[in-house]
């Protein structure tokens, strides 16, 4: 395992030395166990006992780690080092604990073999890829690769022929030009010449390319990550977090106080989120009409707006049959007297798919890969360069008289690309150059371009999340019943608003359930012993997260792609700490017989062997205990308000048509915008703001047919 890992970062393989010591630290987090086969049969678990000890009886290292005498302190000394880790004094030893934690239990439960198995899968009910899916029924040979395949260009692979294939999709092309413009140190290997350039195909990179491309503008859009279509889809953790997710799969804050996850892929987060889609709340509206300025967010055309995204994507409530952990959080709920609602979701209500993801292999998962790009590229006026890193917005000086008055004027994009022979650049001249690469990737290209609004890179918002968990054992009469697993179905079709404060201030925490797989339930899975974990584990299946998300008040400040700082705010701690109360009293009024949070020490509630009083005072010590300092992960799926938008630049990065206050023709178009958080998921808002711009954008441009409406 250590040695797979060392070799994609590093071209020195480790000493003999030094992988005896991170082996023995593998060793000792996730260990061999000597387990009772009688034990394991009272626990009641699904899995084959002969898997089950085997599991028990394999270590970290007998998945790949070189087979090496171990350290001579002694494993149950091991552990104790390790522990004292995570509660040190010492803040650098708890951040290397969490990381050699996150690198041992991520890459174990993720790796596979050449049959795409992972020997531990068995043993904790964990089938892999999907083994119900299907082969998507619109690929034939004519349409190998998805249906964006005509308008896809990957340079990396023969390049000649990717150029010809943007010629011929008509793009004017030249090779190594002579006349670039000054503020490029070198030539590009070629430019290409277009209307509209736009970094970034997610929620609103994605709409923004095919409303302009379906106007008859001509459109490139630059894309970091590849595109993998539905029958490219591999469904596996592992390889999906590496080839769709920013950063490879997780990212944490400078002080590893919240893990952040985010798409960096065709699709951007529209193609590996939860399908979540809710209107932007009425009381976030009104905040930013009324206090910030923008008057948009009160007017027919933003609700416009919401109508337009969210027929697109088939926005509906209802669902056939719910999933486990959603089952579980309505459960709860009734029985508690807490208001439960259907979630809004871009898919049909028969989409009971939990490896959503890792990709929609069927396709009606209704991201800006089934949608809006489909329009650009069968518009015939639109091309996605995928795995291409844009550098640089490239600008001019601004020599038009009675101009908007910015100084600088944007004429293209500068980016690289990987071929056979090493990396290039190339150049896309635009008319027109949209930034749309997510709140943590947008401020460091503004920077690069010589943008240099102190706004940039601040207000930055999480929405933080904390997790409840409970087990529900399996069974003959079990509820929910025994076909039922914890990674399977709808991911998100129930929420609670009990403690979300919609009728008031809007800053409360918004109660939902999560997609996890074996990698990140194991990573956010406190770790007390090496045994205990495995206990953990082989409960996996069966095991509910219910969580709670703060629209949070404070924010953080992003320094660059992999400097995010951020604290959780003594606010945004009391809205989590009051969200995960309620989980965790959701899901022992459900039924749950074991409950417990994710802080490090691991206290598990028997919630069966427990009266009233004793569940309270679990409850409340448990939800009252810190959120900072490594103590409880924290996690983030939506980042906001990085650029954000406003009536002026000493408050603002951009105006309320998305146009940057400095340089001309440019325009921010994803959730870096927001002036706050939104307090939900937040992609129909990052859509309906972006159908706003590329309507600015359009009526900037000129010309055009005026795009249909759907």
């Amino acid at each position: 395992m250590a040695e797979s890992y060392t070799s994609k970062v590093s071209k020195k393989p480790f000493s003999r030395g030094q992988m005896e010591a991170l082996t023995a630290l593998c060793d000792t987090l996730l260990p061999s166990v000597d387990v009772s086969g009688d034990d394991l049969r009272r626990q009641r678990l699904h899995a084959p006992l002969d898997d089950v000890i085997r599991f028990y009886q394999t270590s970290a290292s007998m998945a790949g780690t070189p087979q090496l005498r171990f350290s001579k302190v002694s494993p149950k000394k091991r552990e104790e080092i390790l522990l004292s880790w995570s509660t040190s004094f010492f803040f650098l030893l708890r951040i290397l604990f969490a990381a050699l934690k996150i690198f041992t239990l991520l890459t174990f439960f993720t790796q596979v073999n050449e049959k795409n198995d992972n020997p531990a899968w068995k043993a904790i009910g964990y089938p892999g890829p999907d083994p119900d899916r299907k082969p998507d029924p619109n690929s034939t040979t004519e349409n190998p690769s998805g249906p964006l395949h005509k308008g896809i260009v990957n340079l990396t692979h023969q390049k000649q022929k990717s150029l010809y294939k943007l010629q011929t999709l008509g793009f004017p092309i030249s090779m190594l030009n002579a006349s670039r413009p000054k503020s490029l140190e070198k030539n590009p290997s070629f430019t290409v010449k277009c209307d509209v350039a736009v970094v970034g195909s997610g929620s609103g990179g994605g709409l923004v390319a095919g409303v302009l491309a379906k106007a008859g503008h001509k459109v490139i859009v630059l894309e970091k990550g590849g595109y993998f279509a539905r029958d490219n889809l591999s469904l596996l953790e592992g390889r999906a977090m590496d080839q769709m997710y920013l950063n490879h799969g997780i990212l944490g804050t400078d002080n590893m106080d919240v893990l952040i996850v985010a798409g960096s892929t065709v699709g951007g987060g529209s193609a590996i989120n939860w399908s979540a889609s809710i209107r932007t709340p009425r009381h976030v509206a009104r905040e930013w009409s009324q206090k910030h300025g923008l008057k948009l967010f009160e007017t027919e055309a933003y609700e416009h707006a919401l109508d337009v995204v969210c027929a697109k994507m088939g926005v509906q409530s209802e669902f056939e049959t719910e999933g486990f952990n959603n089952m579980i959080l309505r459960k709860g709920c009734e029985n508690l007297g807490y208001r439960a609602e259907n979630i809004p979701r871009n898919a049909p209500r028969d989409h009971y798919c939990g490896w959503c993801c890792l990709g929609c292999a069927d396709g009606r998962k209704k991201g800006t890969p089934e949608t809006w790009l489909v329009d650009l590229v069968e518009s015939g006026n639109g091309s996605i360069l995928t795995c291409c890193e844009a550098l640089r917005v490239v600008t001019e000086k601004n020599w038009v008289v009675g101009g908007k008055g910015r100084k600088r004027r944007a004429v293209g994009v500068e980016f690289m690309y990987e071929t056979e022979t090493g990396r290039e650049t190339g150049l896309v001249e635009a008319r027109v150059t949209v930034v749309a690469c997510g709140a943590i990737c947008t401020p460091g290209l503004l920077r690069r371009s010589g943008l240099r609004n102190p706004n940039i890179g601040r207000n930055l918002r999480l929405h933080p999340v904390v997790m409840a968990w409970g087990h529900f054992p399996d069974g003959p009469d079990c509820w929910p019943g025994p076909e039922k697993r914890s990674f399977e179905g709808g991911i998100m079709t129930a929420m609670s608003k009990e403690v979300a404060n919609f009728e008031t201030s809007g800053y409360g925490a918004l109660i939902q359930t999560p997609s996890l797989h074996p990698g990140m339930f194991s990573i956010v899975t406190p770790w007390a012993s090496g045994q205990d974990v495995k206990a953990r584990m082989v409960k996996f299946p069966r095991t509910a997260h219910v969580f709670a998300l703060a629209r949070d008040v404070g924010s953080g400040e992003v320094v660059s792609e992999t400097d995010v700082r951020y604290e959780v705010g003594p606010a945004d701690t009391e809205s989590l700490r009051e969200g995960v109360g309620r989980a965790l009293r959701i899901l022992a009024a459900a039924g749950a017989e074991e409950i417990g949070t994710h802080h490090r020490e691991g206290r598990v509630l028997k919630v069966r062997e427990t009266d009233r009083r004793e569940l309270e005072r679990f409850v409340e010590e448990e939800s009252s205990r810190p959120v900072s300092g490594l103590s409880t992960p924290v996690c983030s799926a939506h980042q906001m308000g990085s650029c954000r938008m406003g009536v002026g630049p000493k408050v603002s990065v951009v105006g309320p048509t998305g146009e940057s206050w400095e340089v001309e023709g440019l325009y921010v178009a994803d959730s870096s915008v927001f002036p706050t958080a939104v307090g939900v998921n937040p992609m129909v808002t990052v859509q309906a703001v972006a159908y706003c711009t590329a309507r600015a954008i359009q009526e900037a441009l000129g010309g055009g047919e005026k795009a249909r409406e759907v």
